[in-house]
């Protein structure tokens, strides 16, 4: 079950990096909680799917798209795949498609918006690097929390306790 982001502020806001409040909600589960993998891409979304065909592990892709709402970095056969492979959620810097099948799945999807324009598939983009956008950067292997309040970044898994 993933920690609530307002009591994780309280007990450990000198740790923790709050993402500006940009991102919309999808997907059926409304809070989750993991340690981070990375994709930077832009407008091509082959390396957030070779990474989604791995094995999630209860893992959170964030997905570094540029910002970029001309074309979508993910939708519902990703999306599918990613439930399906063990993800536990994903949080974009960009748009997705598909959103009222996506609502419909055992994930957590954050982006900033929708469109139904699909991406190229070049190949382009890496995987597991540092990100920034939000306010905030994004290294693999630190552990995101994400519900209804925000997403926050932790650099390892915290308690409700005193931090």
């Amino acid at each position: 079950m993933a920690h609530n982001t307002a009591d994780l502020c309280d007990a450990h806001e000198s740790s923790l990096h709050v993402l500006e409040s940009i991102f919309q909600r999808y997907g059926k589960l409304p809070a989750f909680d993991g340690p981070i993998a990375t994709v930077k891409c832009y407008e091509d979304n082959s390396k957030v799917r070779e990474a989604l065909s791995e094995a999630g592990d209860g893992r959170i892709l964030v997905v570094d798209g540029g910002g970029s709402q001309r074309r979508a970095l993910l939708g519902d056969q990703l999306a599918e795949l990613a439930v399906k492979n063990g993800w536990k959620g994903i949080v974009i810097n960009g748009a997705i498609r598909d959103s009222a099948t996506i609502d419909t799945l055992e994930i957590g999807v954050r982006a900033l918006g929708t469109i139904p324009l699909k991406t190229h598939k070049r190949g382009d983009g890496q995987r597991d690097v540092s990100l920034s956008f939000a306010g905030v950067t994004f290294r693999p292997g630190e552990h995101l929390y994400a519900d209804e309040d925000g997403i926050v970044v932790a650099a390892r898994p915290l308690d409700h306790g005193a931090g």
